[in-house]
C-alpha cells in the first residue's frame, strides 16, 4: 500500500523484519514530522483525536541509523 509524503525509514523489504505493512514502523512526512505505525496500546487513555502506539525499541533505533542521526 502507498503512503503519499510519507518516507519509510523502518522494514525495508529485503530486510530481516517487518518486510510488510503490518508490523511496527516509522515513516517521516514531507514537513520532517513522524508517523508511527504500531500496536495499539493501552497504557492510558489518550486525549480525544489521538492514539497510543507501541513500538520496539529496534524499530526506533532503525529509524535513528535511516535518518544518520
Amino acid at each position: 500500500m502507498a503512503r503519499e509524503g510519507l518516507t519509510r525509514l523502518t522494514g525495508q523489504a529485503g530486510g530481516p523484519e517487518c518486510d510488510d505493512d503490518d508490523c511496527p514502523n516509522v515513516y517521516r512526512t514531507k514537513s520532517g514530522s513522524f508517523v508511527i505505525q504500531g500496536d495499539v496500546s493501552e497504557a492510558f487513555t489518550a486525549p480525544a483525536g489521538e492514539a497510543l502506539v507501541e513500538i520496539p525499541e529496534h524499530v526506533l533505533r532503525e529509524a535513528v541509523r535511516a535518518l544518520g542521526w
